[in-house]
């Protein structure tokens, strides 16, 4: 059984308005525990109302989402899916509460009525996790935009959910902050077996996934592994999609005529593939 099932999932902001087209319409996906998934889209596909629908922050229309078996139209399982499924959001100024870092993880255990001695511990091993540790006693205004994500992050990882949905995690940083964040991401998942589900418009984040979702008009357009999803260019441009760089690059070299055979997803496949080529 899948952790996270989506079923059907039609939603409209207005129940009473059946002539509004619904931000999302009729789609199905599912997550397997310990699995990174990526959910591609451009603005207005729905791809962030799938995130809060992902711990009860919003209910189906129709359809059914369940966490772990639970149903998050039941609201007597409300918080026991929210200690499931952490959410973190784009801002993540939105997300800190507290004037010192530590005492900003520590809020969400504080919520949860974890003892004290115990809060002590999640925050600091939280910290260490996405390494911060050493700025725990810093005002977080004084963080980078990057640092603040990973503070964001500790924040949900100290009430130790088995999965962490992340709303577009690194659209408001520089190249240097996107990278601290999908280091860390990457760790959760590969080293702690966190289960990841990132929204995410850029390409090359999505390629660091086991699956990748493509949504459009509030359907899904097509899923499946990077290279399945990437491959087909055409079908992504048609819809108004970008594919990574690298793959762009060998598809255009290839519509001239350059004999190349499977599109790279990263630059490093790049680099190899051109090589190959330069030297029949």
């Amino acid at each position: 059984m899948d952790f996270i099932s989506v079923q059907n999932v039609t939603f409209r902001y207005d129940e009473q308005s059946e002539n509004e087209r619904p931000v999302l319409d009729d789609i199905s996906f599912g997550v397997k525990e310990g699995e990174f998934v990526a959910v591609l889209g451009h603005n207005g596909s729905g791809k962030s109302t799938v995130a809060k629908h992902l711990n009860a922050m919003l209910m189906p229309s129709s359809g059914k989402v369940t966490i772990d078996g639970m149903d998050t139209a039941d609201e007597t399982l409300m918080y026991d899916i929210r200690r499931k499924v952490g959410l973190v959001l784009q801002n993540p100024d939105n997300q800190l509460v507290a004037s010192i870092v530590e005492e900003d993880v520590a809020f969400g255990p504080e919520n949860l009525g974890i003892p004290p001695e115990e809060i002590r511990k999640r925050v600091d091993e939280a910290l260490k996790a996405v390494d911060m540790y050493e700025h725990r006693l810093k005002a977080p205004y004084k963080l980078s935009g990057g640092q603040k994500q990973r503070i964001a992050i500790a924040g949900i990882i100290a009430m130790k959910p088995d999965c962490i949905v992340l709303d577009e995690p690194t659209a408001m940083l520089d190249p240097k902050g996107r990278q601290e964040v999908l280091d860390t991401i990457l760790k959760l998942n590969r080293e702690n077996g966190i289960t990841v589900v990132m929204i995410t418009h850029y390409m090359e984040e999505a390629v660091l996934a086991d699956k990748v979702y493509v949504m459009d008009s509030g359907k899904l357009l097509i899923s499946g592994t990077p290279r399945e999803v990437f491959s087909q260019v055409e079908l992504m441009k048609k819809h108004r999609l970008d594919v990574p760089q690298a793959t762009e690059l060998c598809y255009k070299l290839r519509a001239c005529g350059v004999d190349i055979g499977d599109l790279p997803l990263t630059e490093d496949e790049c680099t190899s593939m051109l090589k190959e080529v330069l030297l029949r």
